[in-house]
């Protein structure tokens, strides 16, 4: 292995942690990471649960309407 391929290997090297750190500094300054656990647990809830403060809102707005 000569100079010229070690330092190819070298600048190339340079090359990608520079693109690996553009794309994280990226996705953190985008707010890729803001709210990990909103997502998850917000599967797990009941769509029609009254206590949630949204399905609330839907609940009232439907009861309205069914009442003629």
């Amino acid at each position: 292995m000569n100079l010229t391929s070690l330092l190819l290997q070298l600048g190339l090297t340079f090359v990608f942690i520079g693109l690996a750190a553009a794309g994280i500094l990226w996705a953190i300054k985008s707010g890729q990471y803001d709210d990990l656990e909103g997502p998850a647990q917000r599967i797990l809830m009941d769509d029609d649960d009254p206590m949630i403060p949204f399905n609330h809102l839907k609940t009232g707005a439907n009861q309205h309407k069914i009442k003629k």
